[in-house]
């Protein structure tokens, strides 16, 4: 069986659906990724052949820029214009071509990759929807209804007004159920998995991790600054992660107890730790609560808000505006995050969910399934 994984996103898009296709080349058969040219790099650092769509793009130092006022409104806007109405159009065709010269078997598309699904929907093809967004509340039928009814009807496919689309075969979520909001529940079709889940361990020293992600760290402004400021005089080992475009020594000589890097593997980090300080990406947040740690967010835009919101429902973590906040009003969050042990066991139930989730391998059978079974892609 030939799968071809797409996703349209950066590499948060990326990284979630890893497992499942780890999982969908170790039973044997053959997967490759397509991706934006800058993605190629790390798909096939992870092991997969890389197929690019779209000619342009690059992958040069993203120019540094201010703090914006979180507007879920502009959030929105991004995803119908830039995912939908210029993403989508532009690469219906590309992966038109794509499919008809790699002829894969089954397409799981990432959630957001919506001219994967249109592509393989007028081709036929049987489809999985992989979920890279842990609230479910980010990709909304209100926000993309129009633009994929308008691009729907360009390319002669019948009206879907309840937007079946989306999980018409089968929708693979690496998330635990409880942290999507109960607005957005998941449909029939879709099966949980579990993503990669670690030791749960405290430090001698408590430690706190402090990451911006992979994309909105560039657009943060002197966030980075004023965490750290706020950290400064706690008793707490600190890790912060800043990204590759971001030196590490503009920020200066730090006290003892306080490493600033580009990059640590989350893996190497989460299990020494007590906190994590992050924007509210995905990653960061379920990484965090699959080694049972609480959090406090400083959500920017895309899907953190929604994620933020679920980490308060659950009692997990404390929000803070990322436009006002202080280095006291960061000193403050973190110290009440690790004194007060609720929002610790309210992470450790978390990950006790997650660990009764399927293994990745156990979703393996049901895209073998679409290919062996139309009737059941049909359904």
């Amino acid at each position: 069986m030939r799968v071809l994984f797409t996703f349209a996103g950066g590499l948060g898009h990326f990284q979630p659906v890893v497992p499942l296709a780890s999982a969908v080349a170790a039973a044997g058969h053959t997967v490759a990724f397509a991706a934006g040219p800058a993605r190629l790099e790390a798909i096939e650092a992870a092991g997969f052949t890389a197929f690019a769509v779209e000619q342009e793009g690059g992958d040069d130092a993203p120019e540094r820029l201010p703090l914006l006022v979180p507007d879920r409104d502009r959030d929105d806007s991004e995803v119908r214009d830039g995912f939908v109405r210029i993403g989508a159009r532009r690469r219906v065709p590309l992966y038109l071509d794509l499919f008809g010269r790699w002829r894969p078997d089954v397409v799981v598309c990432e959630e957001l990759d919506f001219g994967s699904v249109l592509a393989a929907e007028k081709l036929g093809l049987p489809y999985a929807n992989a979920q890279v967004i842990a609230s479910g509340s980010f990709v909304r039928p209100a926000v993309i209804g129009q633009p994929l009814a308008e691009l729907r009807a360009e390319h002669g496919l019948p009206p879907d007004p309840d937007l079946v689309m989306l999980h018409r075969h089968l929708m693979i979520s690496p998330f635990p159920p409880s942290f999507r909001d109960p607005a957005f529940p998941l449909p029939d079709t879709a099966f949980a998995i579990r993503p990669p889940v670690g030791p749960a361990a405290r430090s001698d020293t408590p430690t706190v991790y402090f990451t911006l992600g992979t994309v909105f760290n560039t657009e943060s402004g002197d966030l980075f600054s004023r965490v750290l400021a706020g950290l400064r005089d706690l008793p707490v080992n600190v890790v912060a992660t800043v990204g590759k475009h971001i030196d590490p020594a503009e920020f200066g000589e730090q006290r003892a107890g306080v490493r600033i890097a580009r990059y640590v593997p989350q893996a190497e980090v989460l299990p020494r730790c007590d906190l994590v300080i992050s924007h509210g990406g995905s990653g960061s947040v379920i990484g965090a609560l699959a080694h049972g740690l609480p959090t406090v967010l400083l959500p920017m835009g895309a899907d953190q808000p929604h994620n933020a919101d679920q980490c308060t429902r659950l009692g997990v973590g404390k929000a803070l505006d990322p436009v006002t906040v202080t280095p006291q009003g960061v000193r403050d969050a973190v110290t009440e995050v690790l004194a007060d042990s609720s929002y610790r066991r309210a992470a450790e139930r978390v990950r006790a969910e997650i660990l009764e989730l399927p293994e990745p391998a156990q979703a393996v059978p049901l895209i073998e399934r679409l290919v062996a079974e139309p009737q059941f892609a049909g359904a």
